[in-house]
């Protein structure tokens, strides 16, 4: 097979801009009605993280909710204005699974009008929370379509307790006339999908081990990486929630305290862009 240089390709650097209170599996903990009384601590995540990618030169995209994009419009103008994408992450962070299908498209219709408000630009992406586009929500594809979106990065084509379809296609596919399906990306080991894109993968594997990963999906896929993660990953003074499972509790910490040096590795040692220049404005 022909070599194919990682550093040619171009991988998409994404961020889920959530706070560590609104994470799927907290919510028997804190109920939503109880968000508003939470410490934010989004703004000096966020802060860090441009900085970090301003750094390295790096442009990425934002899969943003609508519910922070109200309480913090200075912060949402920055993202845009330091030439960002901005995209949506729904508003209030419900899964797709949790929603009926007019609450759905009411849902991402408000983030969409709500961020392109503060921000001045066009919205074109969506990222389901917690990749809840699964095998019975397929009908959120044409609710993203009518709310005039033009890609989601809503898949993970991987087996997991709340989320993936394991049998979906790895890498981009369209999957309605307007709307481009790009999933998280996974690597092909015996005869199954691993999860190679970010978040707490990315903080329990080694970092060596991530890099190999991403590696192969440039070199030997020929394809480009989609890497996410959270603010609150880097944050190892966040509040911890008393009475999470330990299965939970190991997820959302292992590592945080690592977390910030391995994306400066990241960001060194790959190109990255972000999702529209990749996806929809390529040529």
């Amino acid at each position: 097979m022909e070599h194919h240089d990682s550093r040619d390709t171009v991988n998409a650097f994404t961020v889920d801009v959530e706070d560590y209170f609104q994470v799927s599996a907290f919510a028997p903990h804190i109920a939503r009605s109880e968000w508003n009384e939470c410490e934010c601590r989004i703004e000096r995540n966020l802060d860090r993280i441009l900085g970090l990618l301003d750094e390295h030169g790096v442009k990425g995209t934002f899969f943003t909710l609508g519910w922070i994009a109200e309480r913090y419009p200075t912060l949402i103008r920055r993202i845009s204005e330091q030439g960002h994408e901005l995209a949506s992450h729904g508003y209030g962070h419900q899964r797709a699974t949790e929603m009926t299908h007019d609450a759905f498209l009411a849902d991402v219709r408000l983030a969409k009008l709500i961020l392109e408000d503060i921000a001045g630009n066009e919205v074109r992406g969506y990222r389901a929370p917690s990749f809840s586009i699964v095998q019975d929500t397929m009908w959120a594809y044409e609710k993203l379509e009518e709310a005039g979106y033009r890609y989601s990065s809503s898949i993970f084509p991987i087996r997991h307790d709340h989320y993936g379809i394991p049998h979906a296609p790895r890498f981009a596919h369209r999957v309605k006339l307007d709307l481009l399906e790009v999933p998280a990306t996974t690597v092909r080991l015996f005869g199954q999908n691993l999860p190679a894109s970010g978040g707490g993968y990315f903080r329990l594997l080694p970092y060596v081990l991530s890099r190999a990963m991403f590696r192969e999906v440039n070199q030997v896929d020929q394809q480009s990486v989609v890497f996410y993660f959270h603010p609150w990953e880097i944050d190892s003074e966040q509040p911890r929630i008393p009475g999470i499972g330990l299965k939970t509790r190991f997820r959302h910490y292992v590592n945080i305290g690592r977390m910030e040096a391995r994306l400066a590795c990241l960001l060194k040692d790959f190109k990255w862009g972000r999702m529209d220049s990749i996806y929809i404005d390529c040529p």
